[in-house]
């Protein structure tokens, strides 16, 4: 199920994913997320007149530790960094609306919808507040502008390739034109998978390949075949292509209209680079990609007095899976720095 989103991180400014994070490697490797409670819901919490997210938590203590997926994942985007997590304190991961087993969406997937969706769902589960807020991807933009919403309840960020309201932009002006033209089309392509889903979606016809793609082999057969139950459905379909077409839109002019002071709150940007040449550009047109892509992270990490955005090698666009323990540790160094502001 990642095919589509390597084509839209790749659009965004030139981004290569590497084979090992997409699942493509040539030797075959034993599935590395095998847990079963990502096979069915954790605790469907209530969240407004029978609308229910999906919330899994582990561990005790304080802050809360959120974890916020990439564009069109789920929970099990952190399944092999929360358990090391929970053993220092409560931390939890969620499916947003229209995501895994989440209820669907009741209105578009943007960065501050979702923003606000979380503080009910929060606020439902009694889980209460300081957070340090966790984004991958995406979700980079979300929880910026949650932290900027409500800044009471935040007490650091971990950004985990984050997405920036600038990326298409700057990214777009960089290579060959009509950019932002395959982007649109790839949008369209994406709206007729919630078609093709009302009509339905059978294994092996090209509505499937197309609009689910294939095993990811990360994941056991039976998270696999979970996925792909929910990932036919037209409530999924319609939320990743909502949030597919908010991400370089409304949610970067949301993001954007975020504050840039942050203080000394704790903001930690985890960037994956060198990044290999892509077989449409110029070795000229990947530096300048891979320059552009850590000057924005670099961007980020500014906004606080004591953030720094740190170059993770050997790895893919999802650090998380490739070098999980460069994320856990990120995240204990901001809790770190939380805890000691906190106390003083």
């Amino acid at each position: 199920m990642r095919k589509s989103f390597a084509v839209a991180a790749s659009l965004a400014t030139g981004i290569v994913l590497s084979a090992s994070c997409l699942g493509q490697d040539s030797k075959p490797r034993p599935p590395i997320v095998t847990d079963p409670v990502y096979t069915k819901p954790q605790q469907l919490v209530d969240m407004d007149h029978g609308r229910r997210m999906n919330l899994y938590c582990r561990g005790s203590g304080s802050p809360t530790v959120i974890l916020d997926a990439g564009m069109g994942d789920s929970s099990i985007s952190w399944a092999l960094v929360q358990p090391a997590l929970a053993k220092r304190t409560r931390t939890c991961a969620y499916d947003r609306a229209g995501m895994g087993f989440s209820d669907a969406a009741t209105r578009p997937s943007t960065a501050g919808n979702i923003a606000e969706d979380l503080h009910a769902l929060l606020r439902a589960a009694q889980i209460s507040p300081p957070y340090v807020l966790v984004g991958h991807s995406m979700s980079g933009l979300t929880v910026r502008v949650f932290a900027d919403r409500y800044p009471n309840d935040v007490v650091g960020m971990v950004l985990v390739e984050g997405s920036h309201e600038d990326q298409s932009v700057r990214g777009w002006a960089i290579g060959e034109p009509g950019q932002q033209a395959e982007w649109d089309a790839y949008l369209k392509d994406a709206r007729s998978c919630v078609d093709d889903a009302r009509r339905g979606m059978a294994k092996g016809t090209p509505a499937f390949a197309k609009c689910v793609g294939d095993d990811d082999p990360r994941f056991s057969q039976a998270i696999n075949e979970a996925q792909q139950k929910y990932a036919v459905t037209p409530k999924w379909q319609a939320a990743a292509a909502s949030e597919r077409e908010s991400v370089f839109y409304a949610s970067a002019q949301q993001a954007r209209a975020t504050r840039k002071d942050f203080g000394a709150m704790p903001i930690i940007v985890l960037t994956h680079a060198p990044y290999p040449k892509g077989k449409d550009e110029t070795q000229e047109q990947r530096n300048q990609r891979t320059l552009l892509w850590e000057d924005l992270h670099t961007q980020v990490a500014a906004m606080s007095t004591h953030g720094i955005n740190i170059i993770v090698p050997r790895s893919g666009h999802f650090v998380q899976y490739d070098r999980p323990e460069i994320v856990i540790d990120a995240v204990d160094q901001a809790l770190a720095i939380a805890k000691e502001q906190h106390v003083n």
